[in-house]
């Protein structure tokens, strides 16, 4: 692909700040739009199993909006067929108007030759047989998630109905106790939206745009990874997407922003916050050390003799920068900072505020911190917080 010629020369700083505003961290967010908003405006938020403050779905809006009530964030999602849960950059909440852009990924699916799981015979009727008279149905009530204790040995209903939910014909309506409930799309989807009618080409010139409105600028690979899409995709459509070439001090790869951002400086109010390791601000690894020069990785799976960081390391975002982590856990109401790095005595008072801030989110009244990479500046923390709490 020949990338035609750059509209504009960035630096890594604006590059940065233009970054950050599109994932609503710098400026006031528009807070009338709450949840609902924040959702459209980042086309796509991660869901996923662990829960240690609260689950990632929770932590992406409280890092932009503060405190706002965790029974207020999944009625945002749920209620109203506002959103639905679909394959993304991975299991995604998205905005419910997007549903026909996905089409291309259903008919992959429908058109794929090989599963994981066999799907019994007679077992995909019944489902949505089962449904149609009863749903919206948990995969236990639609006869069983498992077959045995072993995660991936999934009962013939539960591998029916995965497949119908990738199929398009099924959609996830709600989590309940993490489990996802089920329903017919044609119950689930508004009429106006519940068509397959847009062609590939259509549906992935929509997401690489949406993806470029998203991160502000990125790379080719940035704009790829946002809903998983593969690079000869983005090839194809990127010269009629809206996007603009664009040159990043730094970067050494072809970029591409949205316009929009390019029309006034990013100004405003830097948020304060820790981040969930599956918020869109850093998916991507290198992006996130390109643009912070900060190496992210989550180490939840990573056994527990060579975790460098802890468990659910949280990024701390402050002044536009990442300036340390926090594994965090919880004993009764009392959140513990169970390792806590730091770039240098000068984060100390930001990581106070993000664990202080995070605390009266989840209800805790205390705060503990356990260890400090640097052990000069444990002390120095533990005053700090005893001030931020005063």
């Amino acid at each position: 692909m020949t990338t035609p010629r750059p509209t504009a020369e960035l630096s890594a700083d604006e590059a940065r700040r233009i970054a950050l505003r599109a994932q609503g961290f710098l400026g006031a967010p528009e807070r009338r739009s709450g949840v609902r908003g924040i959702l459209r405006h980042l086309g796509a938020i991660q869901l996923d199993t662990i829960s240690v403050l609260a689950r990632s779905h929770e932590l992406v809006p409280y890092a932009r909006l503060g405190a706002v009530g965790r029974k207020t964030v999944e009625n945002a999602y749920w209620k109203d067929t506002h959103a639905f849960e679909y394959w993304s950059h991975a299991a995604c909440i998205l905005p419910i108007e997007e549903w026909p852009h996905f089409a291309f990924r259903r008919r992959a699916y429908r058109n794929r030759p090989h599963w994981n799981h066999e799907l019994p015979d007679g077992a995909y009727d019944q489902v949505i047989k089962q449904l149609r008279s009863e749903g919206p149905l948990t995969a236990t009530e639609l006869g069983g998630a498992k077959k045995t204790n072993d995660w991936w040995d999934w009962s013939g209903s539960k591998v029916a109905v995965e497949r119908a939910l990738m199929y398009g014909e099924v959609v996830c309506v709600e989590r309940r106790g993490w489990k996802r409930v089920y329903d017919l799309a044609e119950r689930a989807i508004p009429d106006t939206l519940l068509h397959d009618e847009l062609d590939d080409t259509e549906c992935v010139r929509r997401l690489v745009r949406l993806a470029g409105q998203s991160l502000g600028v990125g790379t080719r690979a940035d704009i790829a990874d946002y809903h998983r899409l593969k690079g000869d995709q983005v090839d194809a459509v990127i010269a009629d997407s809206g996007l603009v070439p664009v040159t990043v001090e730094g970067w050494g790869k072809p970029a591409w922003a949205d316009p929009a951002a390019l029309e006034t400086p990013p100004r405003g109010r830097h948020r304060t916050t820790l981040l969930s390791p599956f918020d869109s601000l850093i998916w991507e690894r290198a992006r996130t050390e390109r643009i912070f020069g900060f190496t992210h990785r989550l180490e939840a799976y990573v056994p527990k003799p060579k975790r460098v960081h802890g468990y659910f390391a949280m990024p701390v975002l402050a002044g536009g920068r990442l300036v340390g982590r926090v594994d965090p856990a919880r004993e009764g109401r009392t959140l513990v900072a169970k390792q806590v790095t730091l770039d240098g005595l000068k984060a100390v008072p930001a990581v106070a505020r993000a664990l202080t801030e995070a605390a009266t989110w989840v209800d805790c009244t205390d705060v503990r911190v356990e260890r400090v990479d640097a052990p000069d500046l444990h002390e120095p923390l533990v005053r700090e917080l005893a001030r931020t709490t005063a």
